[in-house]
């Protein structure tokens, strides 16, 4: 391998992906995940020179969930970097707040942060190949045999890169987000996370984790560690039960952590502004607390103890600061407000309806709103129950028409999760939908019929590619514009699939309005 740049790294990790046809023989074949995860993942560690005690130090806060494990993280890591600078005066070193998370949406580089900031594409490549070459060192030491993987897939990979950096820059903290369930997933070789929290859980993923919510807190709660404290979002009573039996079994007490009062109240105006992020707010709030506590911050009241804590001011400034990209996000150009939220699940696509009727609502109550502006959706959900989704979602959707329409959105687009039409970003590619499902758009002329059947009035089309979806949206608002006025402004919810968001997000940062 000639080149060791940031371009050369994505694309050695990219061939590191599972293609569709093992994707899918995985979900198709029921063995759910697999129980040898950790001790194969312990020994890729020592592969690169690493014992899962060396994580230790890191002093890790280890997030699982279903909904909001990323926000939640995000609220964490922003409340913990109010707390990095030493005092005046005094010697103590600033400390560094690691962030690891997935999937990415424009940058794999997103998936490790530092001090809330991707690290840069030269301490990525760094740090890659530092791993790529311990794990072809070792090859070459064990003589391992021509059939055995000398790396391991994608997400292990890049949990070996962030653990490596982290420990490499002298991370003092780090929030951790699982990737898929909790008890094998490839995160739970940390010992001593100082917190463990599961955010809200609901169904998904079920080949891997099961078809039932007990099944699923089950999976998720394989997290809790002795000696670390427990939280958790509030759960349906079946799930708590599972949670709360194995939290027992770890020799610990779990904490179902409430809506807490300045966030009902919004005395406190989160950064993050759907009302579904209170709840994942609020756990960050235990959560970061009791770290800190850990770490020697004894003012900070113990939420363990006290269920809802004063909120110190570095707490409120964490909360509002907090910026988590199309996640409950909000961008405006010339004519256009784009309102993006990655929702993959029926409970998450509710929530991301419940949000966006929030904003209708918001829209029509404002002082010259124009009611009879067009609405428009872009939506893509490649590999699970399409149709599903866009039945939820246009349910929960019902709650913000206005007494003058009929439907939700007067424009509907289906595509697919390729960016452009022409070109690509490495960063941006995946290899684990249906190819010929992508190139005959048959999830998308399925979409289309789906939203024909349950709103006639709505102008449908199915577009191959994120960038003429974006197009096809900007020019329905400038016709707009045309007849009510420069200045008028056309809602557009994109939804769905993350990697539509993050392509989404891609087009309009590298193609704004001229």
């Amino acid at each position: 391998m000639a080149k060791r740049d940031y371009a050369a790294a994505v694309q050695a990790l990219n061939t590191l992906q599972s293609n569709f046809s093992i994707v899918d023989a995985i979900r198709k074949s029921g063995k759910g995940m697999n129980k040898q995860a950790i001790p194969e993942m312990i020994e890729w560690c020592r592969k690169i020179g690493y014992e899962p005690s060396n994580f230790d130090r890191l002093r890790p806060i280890h997030i699982a969930g279903t909904k909001g494990k990323g926000s939640t993280s995000a609220f964490i890591s922003s409340i913990l970097a109010q707390y990095t600078k030493p005092s005046a005066g005094s010697s103590t070193k600033p400390t560094k707040i690691g962030l690891y998370t997935s999937p990415h949406l424009r940058s794999v580089r997103e998936r490790i942060q530092i001090d809330n900031e991707p690290i840069s594409e030269d301490l990525f490549a760094k740090y890659f190949f530092q791993v790529w070459d311990r794990l072809e060192a070792a090859v070459d030491a064990e003589n391992t045999p021509a059939d055995v993987p000398t790396k391991p897939v994608y997400f292990r990979y890049l949990t070996l890169t962030a653990l490596h950096a982290y420990l490499e820059e002298g991370v003092d903290s780090v929030v951790i987000e699982c990737g898929i369930g909790g008890e094998y997933d490839s995160t739970n070789i940390l010992l001593k996370p100082t917190v463990t929290a599961v955010t809200s859980l609901g169904i998904d993923h079920t080949a891997m984790l099961g078809s039932t919510l007990p099944e699923i807190a089950w999976h998720k709660s394989g997290i809790f560690k002795p000696g670390s404290v427990a939280f958790s979002a509030p759960q349906k009573e079946e799930a708590i039960a599972v949670l709360q039996e194995r939290a027992k079994e770890r020799s610990n007490q779990l904490h179902v952590i409430d809506v807490h009062p300045d966030l009902a109240s919004n005395k406190v105006k989160l950064g993050l502004s759907a009302s579904f992020q209170k709840t994942n707010a609020s756990v960050a709030i235990a959560a970061a607390a009791a770290h800190l506590r850990a770490l020697g911050h004894t003012s900070i009241p113990d939420p363990t103890t006290t269920p809802h804590i004063a909120l110190p001011p570095e707490f409120i400034k964490g909360l509002e600061e907090v910026r988590w990209p199309g996640r409950c996000e909000v961008r405006r150009e010339k004519n256009v407000a784009w309102h993006i939220d990655g929702g993959h699940t029926l409970e998450s696509i509710e929530v991301t309806g419940q949000w966006f009727a929030e904003q209708m609502a918001a829209a029509n109550a404002a002082p010259g709103s124009v009611k009879a502006a067009p609405r428009i959706m872009i939506f893509n959900q490649q590999t699970r129950d399409a149709n599903a989704l866009a039945k939820a979602l246009y349910t929960a959707l019902q709650a913000g028409i206005t007494s003058d329409a009929t439907s939700p959105f007067t424009h509907v687009i289906f595509t697919t999760n390729q960016t452009f039409s022409e070109g690509y970003k490495p960063d941006l590619v995946s290899i684990n939908t249906n190819q010929q499902d992508v190139d005959t758009l048959a999830v998308q002329k399925a979409l289309a019929n789906t939203w024909s059947e349950i709103d006639s009035t709505a102008d449908v089309k199915v577009l191959k590619t994120i960038e003429e979806a974006v197009i096809t949206a900007r020019q329905i608002a400038a016709n707009w514009a045309k007849e009510a006025g420069a200045d008028a402004e056309v809602m557009v919810l994109i939804t769905g699939s993350l990697h539509l968001v993050g392509g989404a997000l891609e087009m309009l940062e590298t193609h704004p309005v001229k």
